[in-house]
């Protein structure tokens, strides 16, 4: 088969990654500053020896959850920095001396500008032979330079060897900075079909490695797997996946129709995040309630780039952002409070009030989350819960009654 059917069957398969990840999911675009932001804590703790010895409950497991909720393409990408106690694997947690290394390579790789930068880094780290602390980084590494470094797990290694007929193997720097190079090599010539953002390339590769895309060296493969019982359950997993995602849509769509219409029932313009404008709920689409530009005056381009993302904000006449919403369905709780508190920080605490919006059915993992001492002590995240049937049944009598935005206190919650 050619490489180009290959794309032109990856892209129309609209369960593919392409679809459900890659394209047009403004859970990924968030995550590239979340994750950015929470290697900062990662570094810092390291660097003030506050890190800890343990995975659970570290700013590290904060940033690989974030990067394992990206759909299924990173699904098990937190497995690699789990401790285990009886391997002493990854090596970073009760050895300072790797420890402060691992520290320096992601501290390194955060202020590169170039890919020479961050391929000295990696040989710097891969010299050390720290146990346990493989490639499997290299996905950390994506989302700081996602045009550079193309993610990475057994998956994609699969899908590789099968359509390059290589035998690259897990576990080593020099096999994946080898794979790096000829899929630079590959995304070049079709990058018209594909995209800069190697996310693209990942996601191909990735189905090919499942057997979800059939090719010349991998059919045996397939043909095996589809005689295993195990296959079938993974098709009707990756159903049930898009068919929650589509519903999941939905409601996060109704959501912000809600607090737009009551938002503009109160007097302020409205900012409907950029990717979300053309989305329809009622018979109304969103960026029909939006401002067609956001005006962020004396903030720098990569913060307004991350507030244009917010699910819905409010703005006084003067154009300063009155209330921001982000609303939650099946990511992590801990990630949207993130993303608020960074927006808080990003303001210098301008905006007044930050409300996350999520279903009934997770308002104790909310609480949970809230009760957190890094939350519990800090004074500038003034941030409340709104769930998803108060604001269903009272957005019209609001709209009919209220006069600001201190008409939410009756239905927001905060611990």
């Amino acid at each position: 088969m050619e490489f180009i059917e290959l794309i032109t069957d990856y892209r129309n398969d609209t369960e593919s990654v392409y679809h459900t990840w890659f394209l047009n999911n403004e859970e990924r675009l968030k995550a590239f500053r979340t994750i950015k932001t929470g290697l900062q804590d990662v570094i810092r703790e390291i660097e003030q020896r506050t890190f800890g010895n343990d995975f659970k409950g570290s700013s590290l497991e904060t940033v690989v959850t974030v990067i394992s909720e990206q759909k299924q393409i990173f699904e098990g990408a937190a497995h690699a920095f789990f401790w285990k106690p009886k391997l002493r694997i990854p090596d970073i947690y009760e050895d300072e001396k790797n420890q402060l290394a691992f520290g320096r390579f992601l501290k390194a790789c955060s202020a590169a500008t170039n890919e020479k930068q961050v391929v000295e880094e990696i040989l710097k780290l891969d010299q050390l032979q720290i146990k346990g602390l493989g490639p499997a980084v290299a996905n950390i590494l994506y989302f700081l330079h996602p045009t550079l470094f193309p993610p990475f797990n057994t998956a994609i290694v699969n899908g590789f060897n099968a359509l390059f007929n290589k035998k690259v193997k897990l576990g080593s720097w020099t096999a994946y900075l080898e794979m790096r190079e000829h899929i630079i090599e590959t995304n070049n010539t079709f990058r018209s079909q594909l995209s800069k953002d190697f996310g693209a390339i990942g996601g191909l590769l990735f189905e090919v490695g499942m057997g979800r895309l059939v090719t010349d060296s991998n059919y045996e493969t397939v043909l095996k797997a589809a005689e295993d019982p195990k296959k079938d359950k993974y098709k009707a997993k990756r159903h049930k996946e898009v068919a929650e995602d589509l519903e999941e849509t939905h409601a996060h769509s109704e959501m912000q129709y809600h607090l737009a219409k009551l938002g503009r029932a109160l007097g302020y313009k409205i900012w409907i995040a950029r990717n979300d404008h053309s989305r329809e709920w009622n018979g109304t689409k969103l960026g029909e309630f939006s401002l067609s530009s956001l005006p962020l005056p004396n903030i720098p381009e990569a913060v307004g780039d991350t507030v244009a993302l917010i699910d819905v904000l409010w703005l006084d006449q003067q154009h300063n952002i009155i209330s921001a919403f982000e609303v939650e369905k099946s990511t992590s709780i801990y990630s949207g409070i993130l993303r608020l508190h960074d927006l808080s920080l990003s303001l210098g605490h301008t905006a007044q009030k930050l409300f996350l919006i999520a279903p009934n059915k997770r308002e104790k993992e909310i609480k949970a989350q809230l009760l957190r001492p890094s939350f519990r002590t800090n004074e500038s995240l003034r941030l409340s819960y709104i769930l998803f049937n108060e604001l269903r049944c009272d957005c019209d009598a609001m709209c009919k009654f209220g006069t600001d935005l201190t008409v939410l206190e009756k239905i927001a919650k905060a611990v």
